[in-house]
């Protein structure tokens, strides 16, 4: 009797240690739902990432991972609480709690992932570090900046990169450091520096916005380093990790799957089980999440699929006219690839 009851047990913690268990709300989750809006930190002004107009309305790449979290988790996309960070501010208001993710336009590094007290969810851009010039200086390549003067913004890896790379090269350049965005790029083009750097799609968007006369500047074709940027949440809380996380994840699935903004709520009779599972007529994925079942429906309604927010908001549909290349769906040649929502 003792051996048929062990076994028993035995059955039933397997069959227990098998079945997905509900999530139960975290803490961000429980203060996200109290003051009834998403804390998101961006960018003081980058187009493309995160931008806002003269009525006080935002938009960009990063400010749409906001919105689908806060369509996600309280069923309004416009409950969001804007605050603009610049590079020096970002990673001390998350870590104290003035906002409840970082959307804007960071590069995920082992020493900012492992010893800030912030866990990047998941890549929602994936950028090179380049150089932009006036075309007046003839140059065409990075090898020929050695002994120039290069603006950069401090407190980004940017500027570890430029000295980096040079270094590695055996070659010196004279880098001109400013703690602001905005301090950098009027030394820029007045002339006070023969060069520009930061990441490419940064370069895109400010020559596209900021400089003077766009066509007088170039952009070397050089790139070098790796900077995937995306959203970073603090530590110690893993529902709300998880759900960051799996937003990201749903938005580039529900890409490769054909759901579009338009198009939702009518897949959701699809005889595909992957787009009932995403849309929440199938499988209930939210509970896992401590969300209801409609959580993605919610988000993709509200923003859009990852290829959607990309073209609207850097690609053929913005000025940028940036083209998708490593951004680009696993299936068609690029790196997005989202884990399975199952």
């Amino acid at each position: 009797m003792k051996i048929a009851g062990w076994k028993c047990c035995s059955a039933l913690i397997a069959v227990l240690a098998l079945a997905p268990l509900t999530a139960h709300a975290g803490k961000t989750l429980d203060s996200v739902r109290q003051q009834g809006r998403v804390a998101c930190g961006v960018s003081t002004g980058l187009a493309g990432f995160s931008g806002v107009d003269s009525k006080g309305n935002w938009s960009g790449l990063d400010t749409d991972i906001c919105r689908s979290i806060a369509a996600a988790v309280l069923g309004d996309p416009g409950k969001v609480k804007w605050l603009p960070l610049n590079s020096q501010q970002r990673f001390t208001a998350l870590q104290a709690g003035e906002v409840d993710v970082l959307s804007r336009n960071t590069t995920w590094t082992l020493t900012r992932d492992a010893s800030m007290g912030l866990h990047f969810t998941a890549i929602t851009y994936y950028d090179g570090q380049g150089f932009m010039v006036p075309k007046q200086s003839k140059a065409s390549s990075v090898k020929q900046l050695r002994n120039a003067e290069i603006c950069v913004q401090s407190g980004t890896t940017t500027e570890k990169n430029l000295n980096d790379y040079f270094r590695a090269q055996g070659a010196k350049v004279r880098p001109v450091v400013f703690e602001s965005f905005e301090a950098s790029l009027k030394a820029f083009f007045s002339g006070r520096c023969q060069a520009y750097t930061t990441d490419v799609s940064s370069l895109v968007s400010i020559r596209d916005k900021e400089a003077p006369k766009p066509g007088d500047y170039v952009i070397l074709p050089e790139v070098i380093s790796k900077e995937p940027l995306g959203p970073a949440v603090r530590r110690g809380d893993d529902e709300w990790f998880a759900i960051v996380k799996w937003l990201v994840f749903a938005l580039i699935e529900a890409e490769e799957l054909g759901i579009t903004q338009a198009n939702a709520d009518s897949l959701r009779n699809s005889p595909n089980p992957a787009v009932q599972r995403l849309l929440g007529s199938g499988d209930d994925s939210g509970r896992l999440l401590g969300l209801d079942r409609e959580w993605a429906l919610r988000a993709i309604k509200a923003v859009g699929n990852y290829g959607e927010i990309f073209e609207r908001n850097l690609g053929s549909g913005s000025s940028l006219k940036l083209p998708r290349g490593s951004n680009a769906l696993w299936t068609k040649g690029g790196l997005m690839y989202a884990p399975p929502v199952r």
